[in-house]
């Protein structure tokens, strides 16, 4: 079932509106003066792949060595 919400309700309880279609996940249709004229509607969650190799580039090595004993490593914090 959709909602119609008058602009002047719409924009004095925007956030509260937004909280209540996200949680909800059904649409409100904004009116003015009575006609339709907007849909607020919920985000299809983004899911994001991750790609082999992705990671590339992006970790840094702490250490020489990662075996290292613990006196070498007090010199790289």
């Amino acid at each position: 079932m959709q909602t119609h919400v008058p602009a002047g309700e719409f924009k004095a309880h925007c956030l509260q509106l937004m909280d209540e279609v996200a949680a909800t996940g059904q649409p409100i249709i904004i009116t003015k003066r009575g006609k339709p004229v907007a849909k607020l509607v919920p985000l299809e969650p983004v899911v994001r792949e991750r790609k082999p190799g992705s990671a590339k580039g992006k970790l840094k090595r702490m250490t020489p060595e990662f075996d290292a004993p613990i006196d070498d490593f007090a010199d790289y914090m």
